[in-house]
């Protein structure tokens, strides 16, 4: 059995709308396609399934579909059709949103009814048109420099504590009750080490690398103590390792950055779930961390920050387009391809650009 704990089989919207008995037939066929669509989604004949990244951030898309067919039928159903796909395909065509948002819906619905097709015998369906993909050669976001430093400052306050010693007795027991839900643990044996713990450097690593070398969210997943060579200032990423599988790079680091992940690889032999892997970052749930649990790190992040992300696509590829675009500046397209990974230069150019406080800057200076 897969383990679909970090996958949102059921989300808050849908919960809403359901009663407990159709919540539960409900969990059930989105269990059914995941475990499918993760087994044998891909291949279905070589038993190949999609990689988690790709399922994950489809999930929410598919759910929204059901509740789409729900407001539809005007009621709950898991019965889906031909007709309601070519229904919501229609409605996401009239919509004021992005090409690229319509084109991840269409994949995430085409996913669905593979799905559909395979186990649940439903025709095969194809969609009477496309979405392109968005055009645009630019990244579609980043942080800006300011932010940049914003989230380094946020990276260090990010689930930290205030210190033991200088709690009052109330205080103290009102922080070990946050200890006891955060670390899952009775209250009665949090101790001054959990609280060290809660200080650790487990964020302030994972963030200020991925500042420094724009780690791709399955960068992220795979990282293992054997990419650190903090004594240099560099991850070493292994060709087996990489992304594309390509060659094997060497990225350069901070020096402050080096020595945090100097810390947290001492402070993390400490941990009893890092026990027998060599994984650099897993959740407290002991996985490593995907697309979904990323992008809600970086959304606490630009909320201690006080970043507004209300009108922003706000996901860890905005580190990494941040990378390329002021690495392009402060050096030059070659600095940013090999810091970035790209095997080919043309796929770095969508960073020549010249960031937006740049181009304020040039307004004031022209009155």
């Amino acid at each position: 059995m897969i383990d679909l704990d970090e996958y949102p089989i059921t989300t808050e919207n849908s919960e809403s709308y359901l009663n407990k008995r159709q919540l539960l037939d409900y969990r059930s066929e989105r269990e059914e396609c995941l475990e499918w669509l993760l087994t044998f989604g891909k291949k279905p004949v070589e038993a190949t399934g999609y990689a988690p990244g790709t399922v994950k951030p489809r999930c929410y898309r598919m759910d929204r579909f059901y509740r789409y067919v729900w407001e539809l039928e005007d009621g709950y159903t898991v019965n889906l059709t031909h007709e309601h796909a070519d229904s919501w395909m229609n409605h996401l065509a009239r919509r004021d949103v992005s090409a690229t948002h319509k084109r991840n819906c269409m994949k995430s619905l085409m996913m669905l009814y593979k799905w559909l097709h395979h186990e649940r015998g439903l025709g095969e369906w194809e969609p009477e048109f496309r979405f392109s993909a968005d055009s645009s050669n630019q990244p579609r976001d980043y942080l800006t420099m300011e932010e940049r430093r914003e989230i380094r400052d946020a990276a260090l306050e990010y689930g930290s504590v205030p210190s033991y010693n200088n709690l009052t007795s109330a205080e103290r027991d009102r922080w070990k009750q946050y200890l006891s839900q955060r670390f899952e643990k009775p209250k009665s044996e949090i101790t001054p080490d959990d609280w060290e713990r809660a200080n650790g450097w487990k964020f302030p690593s994972l963030v200020w690398t991925s500042l420094d070398a724009g780690l791709r969210p399955i960068e992220v997943e795979r990282a293992t103590l054997s990419w650190v060579d903090a004594d240099n200032s560099v991850l070493r990423i292994p060709k087996e390792e990489s992304s594309k599988n390509t060659e094997h790079w060497v990225v350069g680091l901070r020096d402050r950055t080096a020595e945090i992940l100097r810390k947290w690889c001492q402070q993390r032999r400490t941990y009893p779930q890092y026990d027998g892997t060599d994984t650099l970052w897993l959740t407290r749930q002991r996985n490593p961390y995907g697309q979904s649990a990323l992008r809600d790190v970086l959304h606490r992040l630009c909320d201690i920050a006080g970043i507004d992300i209300e009108h922003r696509q706000m996901s860890w590829y905005t580190i990494r387009h941040s990378v390329g675009t002021y690495m392009t500046r402060e050096e030059d397209l070659a600095a940013a391809q090999t810091q970035l990974r790209h095997k080919s230069p043309e796929t770095t150019m969508k960073y020549d650009q010249t960031p937006v406080e740049d181009r304020r800057d040039a307004l004031d200076r022209m009155g």
